[in-house]
């Protein structure tokens, strides 16, 4: 959905940076509840609901005499309740099921992020090392949202809906080592 894509940039860039904006982190534990959509729908589209979700990342790098000799990072999937919405007339559970799928994607491509990170060495272009991979899996992960959606047709194809549930539980259990703490 060319609205969710264009949201994940937006808030990717510049959404992270607002000082007021709550956010919620991916928990295993945790699943998203309608109140937690707390932006104004958008009635000039057909989409019943849109989750505004993203990959958070920051490094720090330890350096002796200018030379890098170590590195870490934090990186997380978050959800962001001001900017995703839903009609409340259209949405029921299995939307949400939808919308949750969405935030789920965002942690997967956090878990793939980390493994590629536990793979880096320290190097002098270690800040662009790092700043690529980020780079890189932001397209990946706007590139799958996009994918999702329209082989679902945003949930409408039931069937595609459920493929894609079962292929995200199966990723996710394959970088289980690289989830995000509860």
């Amino acid at each position: 959905m060319t609205l969710f894509k264009n949201l994940i940039f937006l808030y990717l860039f510049l959404g992270a940076t607002s000082i007021n904006m709550s956010i919620i982190s991916w928990r295993d534990d945790y699943k998203l509840q309608w109140q937690d959509f707390k932006g104004q729908p958008h009635n000039d589209t057909n989409a019943v609901a849109v989750t505004a979700s993203g990959i958070t990342f920051g490094y720090s790098i330890k350096t002796s005499n200018t030379k890098i000799i170590d590195f870490s990072t934090t990186i997380e999937a978050h959800f962001y309740p001001e900017k995703s919405w839903y009609s409340k007339e259209r949405a029921d559970d299995y939307i949400l099921a939808h919308e949750q799928l969405h935030f789920d994607i965002t942690e997967l491509h956090v878990r793939k992020l980390r493994k590629q990170i536990a793979q880096v060495k320290v190097s002098q272009n270690l800040k662009s090392k790092l700043n690529l991979l980020h780079k890189t899996s932001n397209i990946k992960l706007a590139a799958m949202q996009d994918k999702y959606d329209t082989e679902t047709n945003n949930a409408i194809d039931k069937d595609f809906q459920n493929q894609w549930e079962i292929f995200i539980q199966k990723e996710l259990q394959n970088y289980e080592a690289y989830k995000s703490k509860d």
